[in-house]
């Protein structure tokens, strides 16, 4: 009898074991929601990777601050990839398989998401708001992948589309890396013109590393009135300064890689007239918005200096995160997680960014963008309401 009495009471707690490993969530517990990032802290674009990551933590940090997500703290745990693919895919191991994240959010750079998430899907966690704009994020369909805002691809086709139909140009340039970053670029510059049946007026194409561009000018000038950038900071700089030292009078349209003060402020006003597409507009140091003068405020007090670009990012795509969260009730699984994400409608930040929307076959949460110039070292909106095509 103490036999069977024992064999009961053992195969009782096995199957109160089985039920709780069918009912446990990756990264869920009763009181807490664990999410991740890979980034670069250390590596050549460490300004993006620090300031957007400490923006996501600020904001999770005003969340749990007020209760958390459902009766539940988000912990936030960030990787150094230093901009990397092999330290990305290490990162995202020890985020994934031994840290157990539930998501992760804000993942740096292109080729590093795309070499990670063939193995994060397989292992079903949820890719949120890559920093990269490359439609990779969020094309072909995937139900665990979510893009942020508009593509290189969505910016150059709505500022293409601006400039012929608004300044009447006619005879479209493109100088880009020869990159999927870059391809992303021509692809829009050829599916535009072809939408708007123009035939391309020349092209040029580059390593990420050259430094020399005089030939591509020599190649393009006089051909075209507008030519279209497929550069990140460096390359589109030097790009800028060849044009002007061949004294060449063209008006230049870039994207959201380039949309940093490094850009506005380069020395002698060499970039001044230069155009860019971004998604997010940078916040106005004198925005008489209540929310993001708290967010300003409260940035450089825990971190000691003003928010950037990459930081408002972070701090719009953390509120968006939550959300779907929210939605998800509190009965949270992965399943329950992509259905909140899929309700959200039409949600605006802090920052007047276009609407995000989200639905069962939407993963970009928005493709308009906004059109910028430098002026006097400054980045100024030149339209008021955002783009499309």
């Amino acid at each position: 009898m103490r036999t069977i009495i024992r064999a009961a009471a053992l195969l009782t707690g096995l199957l109160a074991t089985t039920a709780f490993a069918a009912d446990a969530v990756r990264g869920v517990t009763d009181s807490e929601i664990l999410i991740g990032t890979y980034t670069d802290l250390s590596g050549v674009t460490v300004s993006w990777g620090v300031n957007n990551s400490n923006g996501i933590r600020l904001a999770f940090e005003e969340v749990n601050a007020k209760g958390g997500v459902n009766g539940r703290k988000i912990r936030y745990v960030v990787e150094d990839n230093q901009y990397q693919v092999p330290r990305s895919i290490q990162a995202a191991n020890k985020l994934i398989n031994s840290d157990g994240v539930f998501l992760l959010i804000a993942n740096g750079g292109t080729p590093m998401n795309n070499a990670v998430m063939p193995d994060q899907f397989a292992k079903g966690v949820p890719n949120m708001f890559p920093l990269t704009s490359a439609r990779s994020m969020y094309e072909p369909y995937h139900k665990l992948k979510f893009g942020l805002g508009s593509s290189y691809y969505d910016q150059i086709r709505s500022g293409i589309k601006y400039f012929v139909d608004k300044r009447g140009k006619k005879a479209i340039c493109a100088m880009a890396q020869d990159t999927d970053f870059g391809r992303d670029v021509t692809d829009g510059v050829h599916d535009q013109l072809k939408a708007m049946n123009l035939t391309q007026a020349g092209e040029t194409l580059h390593k990420p590393t050259d430094t020399d561009f005089s030939a591509n000018v020599a190649r393009l000038k006089g051909k075209c009135d507008l030519v279209v950038v497929g550069g990140i900071v460096r390359d589109t700089i030097q790009i800028i300064s060849a044009i002007r030292k061949a004294g060449w009078d063209v008006d230049i349209l870039g994207n959201v890689a380039t949309y940093e003060n490094t850009v506005a402020e380069v020395p002698g006003g060499i970039t001044d007239g230069y155009y860019s597409m971004t998604s997010i507009l940078l916040m106005d140091p004198n925005d008489p918005n209540p929310a993001v003068q708290a967010f300003a405020k409260n940035y450089k007090a825990k971190y000691g200096r003003e928010p950037n670009f990459p930081a408002q990012i972070g701090y719009s795509a953390a509120y968006l995160l939550v959300d779907g969260l929210t939605k998800a009730g509190r009965n949270l699984t992965v399943d329950s997680f992509i259905a909140g994400m899929e309700q959200v409608k039409n949600l605006t930040d802090i920052f007047n960014s276009p609407p995000f929307t989200y639905g069962p076959m939407i993963r970009q949460g928005s493709n308009k963008s906004f059109l910028v110039q430098v002026k006097g070292g400054h980045w100024t909106s030149i339209e008021k309401a955002p783009l499309g095509y």
